[in-house]
């Protein structure tokens, strides 16, 4: 559209920002479409959905530890003694139009705010669309999804319910087994002894404002760097690492993407409706004498739970000092071990493999199977730690030993990764030869015919050019070898230790994967089968 067919309005921002450049350059972006893409547009939109009900709870809501006499309308709490957080929870699940279905939307767009975030990621890591250039990306969407969990576990303790009381509690316990500084710490978070009367107008600042806040920031930073990047996409015909196949942004892409930004908020709007969630009346005020029983925190805390409910109780004592392992470890050590490793997979894959190239292509999970294998580890060994989160209610519903449980989901945390790990690696390995023997031989027709010599065999049809595309858009994998001992002056070469360990573990990441057929060999099964099919003449096979 030129300049001068903008109305007034527009016209008068473009002559001093230069809008209509701007929209000019961006508004016909094209945008790879794929299903998984959406992953990451439910968790954007939830974040929305967090924004525009959170501002709305806000007016109602009252952080104060002061205590009051509660005469609201809910009769079962009436005359009973509680914070005015509490107090205000409460009128607005029953005296606030719209309230509860705002508190219930807030509360349902947490978690799926979180959980969109982790299938997103789990997307992005099986299929390597964390490589150069988007590793930094890769770290934004790893702090994301460790802020969005903190948010959600400090607003799930706004209400100074007795459930987020226990939740706390726990928190505290957590905090002070940090050797020395940890009295320090919960002294500065709850102001004093706990509960304190400081900690919900803290917690409060911290949920509304400082996390929202940067959050935001790096939200802005991470759409920033894909529309910089430019998004990835998954093989086939006329995709390249240099170009992107896909629809414009405008109108297209943002009309789709407006019509399911409705369709999130309106399923989220109806699970508000209908599905109740965290009904804090029940619960009553919190009372640091009393504990919910069978209390169980949301989902996404429950791995940390379930690896302190999974450690034997032992401490240590040093000059005086009392250390509490089954504190210490596995909510101090474990769970900042396991998401640093997350966290810097990119860099350690990269230095394994020596690939330094750009990639705009996204992988078959089953084209790298130590990277699916590492995935399904880390996925059982956090499956593992959340299923013990639940071992009392386990032991309650199924009439068994929680001492069991506990023992089991102990010999799963060492076995279950490795097992994981290995199965996902053969299964993908087979997946690979399937896909090669398909390729070179064609797809399996199910007609048998009989040779003039007697033999049976199973009749194969070419396959298609799109599918021999797609099987084969990957390169040769090539693993690292020690370099010699000395450069080509004579001078020794210094790292030996490293290098070795190195070319040991390229050898272990490409180990058993089956590689593209070579030029003379999808030659010699079109020879042997008789026909040079139109398939092979598009596939992207490497000699």
């Amino acid at each position: 559209m030129a300049q001068e067919n903008f109305p007034p309005p527009v016209k008068w921002f473009d002559d001093r920002l230069g809008i209509g450049k701007i929209g000019k350059n961006n508004l016909r972006k094209v945008f790879p479409d794929h299903w998984s893409f959406m992953l990451g547009e439910i968790a954007l939109y939830s974040f929305i959905i967090l924004i525009l009900t959170g501002i709305f709870l806000t007016f109602w809501f009252r952080p104060s530890m002061a205590e009051v006499e509660y005469q609201g309308s809910y009769s079962l709490l009436k005359g009973l003694h509680m914070s005015e957080a509490y107090e205000s929870a409460v009128n607005i699940s029953f005296d606030v139009r719209g309230g509860l279905l705002m508190r219930q939307i807030h509360h349902w767009a947490a978690v799926l705010f979180t959980a969109a975030m982790s299938i997103h990621l789990l997307r992005i890591f099986f299929t390597g669309a964390f490589r150069k250039p988007r590793e930094l990306n890769w770290l934004i969407g790893i702090a994301m999804l460790f802020l969005g969990i903190i948010e959600g576990f400090i607003g799930y303790g706004l209400p100074d319910d007795l459930l987020s009381g226990t939740g706390l509690r726990i928190t505290q316990g957590l905090v002070l087994a940090a050797p020395v500084v940890g009295t320090y710490l919960a002294f500065f978070i709850f102001g004093g002894q706990f509960p304190g009367d400081d900690f919900v107008s803290r917690f409060y600042t911290v949920h509304v404002l400082l996390i929202p806040g940067i959050l935001l920031a790096l939200i802005t930073v991470h759409l920033f760097l894909v529309v910089y990047h430019k998004h990835t996409q998954y093989p086939g015909p006329g995709r390249t690492e240099k170009n992107v196949v896909g629809y414009p942004l405008m109108p297209v892409y943002m009309a789709k993407a407006g019509g399911f930004f409705f369709v999130v908020f309106g399923v989220t709007a109806l699970m508000g409706a209908l599905f109740q969630i965290n009904p804090v009346w029940l619960y009553g005020p919190y009372n640091p004498a009393e504990v919910t029983a069978g209390s169980q925190p949301d989902w996404y805390m429950g791995w940390l739970d379930g690896a302190v409910r999974l450690m034997p109780g032992f401490e240590s004592h040093f000059w005086g000092i009392s250390i509490s392992w089954n504190i210490f470890l596995p909510a101090l050590v474990v769970p900042p071990l396991f998401i640093g490793f997350v966290a810097l997979y990119p860099f350690i894959e990269a230095w394994i493999t020596g690939d330094k190239r750009e990639h705009h292509l996204l992988d078959r999970p089953r084209n790298v199977p130590t990277r699916t294998g590492i995935g399904a580890g880390m996925i059982t060994f956090y499956g593992v730690l959340w299923l013990n989160s639940g071992n009392d209610l386990i032991a309650t519903h199924f009439h068994s030993s929680i001492n069991t449980i506990t023992w089991v989901c102990r010999v799963l945390i060492v076995v279950g990764p490795v097992l994981a790990f290995w199965i996902s690696r053969r299964v993908a390995i087979a997946l690979q030869r399937a896909d090669r023997e398909r390729l070179l031989h064609g797809r399996e027709s199910g007609i048998i015919v009989r040779s003039p010599e007697g033999a049976y065999a199973e009749k194969h049809l070419p396959i298609s050019v799109y599918e021999s595309y797609l099987l084969t858009a990957r390169d040769r994998d090539t693993v690292l070898e020690v370099p010699p001992t000395t450069d080509e002056n004579g001078v020794a070469r210094p790292h030996r230790r490293r290098d070795r360990l190195r070319a040991a573990l390229s050898r272990f990441y490409f180990a058993d994967a089956v590689q593209n057929p070579t030029r003379a060999e999808l030659t010699a099964a079109d020879h042997d089968s008789g026909s040079a099919s139109a398939r092979r003449r598009s596939v992207n096979a490497n000699d």
